[in-house]
């Protein structure tokens, strides 16, 4: 039988209403009488995983899982819970303000994209395995959207004809999706993500270049909200094309990225467009190279074939070669996995279907490479040399920049890219509007993407310890708990919430804090063991857990901690919100 009982009573703001309290024959009990409370939320907890480390402990990934923020759905698929929505949604909900600091629309476009789009824009080529594809019933051609420069465009064209309608920027957050290959480290890599993406439309380079100095600071003052540590980097545009991009980056020893910064000037970049130059002192001293074969392709009859082997010679010694320095000379580069083996087993498919035409040989040496030292039979016609390393820099290697032997290498995980298109997708798709000289003039575009799901995921790992969780106070999904000793009566910590959250909606409200925590917090009111409370508000991360406990029941006071700042002490209840408030301006 279950049991309905109907109280009256009065929340912080004063107004009297009614609170529910639904209690069944089971341990869970649902409350509704206006204020935050975990027995009201699906925190569904697991046990750590048998044999992990205690010295080096779980990652962000496993303990998002473990705390109840998310659950794996297939591989590189996740499903949000109650907690980590809560998360997302305080993530967006900064986007949100600092997209309209920049005078921003909101949109929201569908996750089918039109093939023939992709078609006309050129970035449909057959070579990107990355894309879902599918047909409808009517054997039409869809995709769904990795992003949206075709879909934003197209509807811009339709919309937009004079210079006197620009600039115009939109945005959205929505879910994306790419086949990878390999997903991997939960939110950081998978098939379906959220995304910002902000399209901006400008009449002349010059004003998109405005555009994007504000976009940037934008992003610059969103990071710095978020209170991580951060890195900006001059990267490749790669795929979206444009001729201007930067990263936005969170230092981890997860990372995929290599961001390569001078101790001794302002150079940030990420490797691939960081080449280092070549000092005519730094010719090889031994006789001798070592070989790396690559190819180009090229789609013939529906299939990718080779089109050239690419040779590549590089110094002896501890060097590794930089993929992007070679696709800079050699632009059209197939990146993928490829031996000499491989091109013997395709060699011989072709001769069996009657084709002859043989690759061409391009053969590229590292400038510190003498064509003296190369003694490969396979060499043919002539070498080429690289005006700059095609190796990778390493720590303490000579800058780019300054010449100073002062290179410094981060690995680091990107949440963050600004483009700048150009007539990139404006051109192809005849995005143009009429001048004020009666001309018509192809639309400067600008592309910056937030990978919102990723950033949950780096903030998780970044700031994660061997106790759990440890959210930025800016996006945890509360910024207290309120966890109750034994027996404490509810009234005790009904009584600590109310002073907590009119303090700090006043705190909040009156400013000047720039970091003052907003009225979120939330009572642990579970029937659990008081020891399994504390160790869950550690795992869930929590900025700030305040524990009713012997101090209470002499003093009214509260036990405050803060695991960031290392804080626990006791604190008398009245003076909570203003001590409170005073840690938020240190997280």
């Amino acid at each position: 039988m279950s049991a309905v009982r109907l109280r009256i009573c009065t929340s912080w703001r004063t107004a009297p209403h009614q609170t529910i309290r639904v209690r069944t024959t089971s341990r869970r009990t649902i409350h509704v009488d206006g204020c935050n409370r975990l027995s009201n939320f699906w925190t569904p907890t697991q046990a750590p995983k048998k044999g992990i480390n205690e010295a080096v402990g779980e990652d962000g990934h496993d303990l998002l899982i473990r705390a109840g923020f998310l659950r794996q759905a297939q591989s590189g698929i996740f499903h949000l819970l109650p907690l980590g929505l809560r998360v997302l949604d305080k993530v967006e909900h900064m986007i949100d303000k600092h997209m309209q600091s920049v005078g921003a629309a909101k949109v929201s476009l569908s996750s089918l994209s039109s093939t023939d789009l992709w078609e006309k824009s050129g970035r449909l080529d057959g070579r990107d395995k990355e894309l879902f594809q599918l047909r409808d019933r009517k054997d039409a051609k869809f995709l769904l959207a990795p992003t949206h420069e075709e879909e934003i465009t197209t509807i811009v064209k339709n919309a937009v004809h004079s210079y006197k309608d620009l600039p115009l920027r939109l945005y959205q957050i929505t879910r994306k999706y790419r086949d990878e290959a390999r997903p991997r480290q939960g939110l950081l890599r998978g098939r379906e993500f959220v995304m910002k993406d902000l399209y901006t439309f400008d009449l002349t380079s010059e004003q998109a270049m405005q555009t994007y100095d504000a976009v940037s600071k934008a992003y610059r003052a969103f990071l710095t909200e978020l209170n991580l540590p951060f890195l900006v980097a001059t990267a490749d545009s790669g795929n979206m094309g444009g001729t201007h991009s930067h990263e936005y980056h969170f230092a981890s020893s997860k990372g995929e990225d290599t961001i390569i910064q001078c101790g001794n000037c302002d150079l940030s970049m990420n490797e691939e467009v960081c080449f280092a130059k070549y000092q005519p002192q730094q010719s090889s001293i031994e006789r001798g190279c070592t070989l790396w074969t690559g190819r180009t392709t090229e789609i013939r009859n529906g299939r990718a074939r080779t089109a050239s082997i690419v040779n590549v010679y590089l110094p002896q010694g501890d060097y590794e070669l930089n993929i992007h320095a070679l696709k800079k000379l050699v632009p059209d580069l197939d990146t993928s996995p490829f031996s000499v083996q491989d091109w013997h087993e395709e060699s011989s498919d072709l001769l069996s279907e009657g084709e002859s035409e043989m690759p061409a040989i391009i053969s590229i040496r590292d400038p510190r490479v003498l064509e003296e030292h190369i003694t490969d039979d396979a060499v043919d016609g002539e070498i080429l040399s690289a005006p700059f390393l095609l190796t990778k820099q390493r720590e303490g290697d000579q800058c780019p920049k300054c010449d100073s032997p002062s290179i410094q290498l981060h690995k680091a995980v990107e949440i963050g890219h600004t483009f700048h298109l150009g007539t990139r997708y404006s051109k192809p798709l005849e995005a143009a509007v009429q001048a004020e000289d009666n001309t018509q003039v192809d639309i400067e575009m600008g592309c910056h993407g937030i990978g919102v799901s990723r950033l949950i995921g780096a903030a998780a790992s970044l700031l994660a310890d061997q106790r759990g969780l440890n959210w930025p106070l800016a996006i945890a999904p509360f910024s207290t708990v309120i966890v109750g000793a034994g027996k404490m009566p509810p009234e005790d910590t009904r009584e600590v919430y109310d002073t907590l959250m009119k303090g700090l909606l006043s705190q909040f409200l009156s400013g000047p804090r720039t970091r003052a925590a907003p009225p979120d917090a939330v009572i642990d009111d579970r029937e659990r063991p008081f020891g399994w409370k504390l160790n869950d508000a550690d795992l869930v991360g929590y900025p700030f857990i305040i524990v009713l406990g012997k101090a209470w029941s002499s003093e009214r006071a509260v036990e405050l901690q803060c695991r960031r700042l290392g804080v626990k002490e006791n604190v008398p209840v009245a003076q909570l919100p203003q001590r409170i408030a005073e840690y938020c301006e240190k997280l």
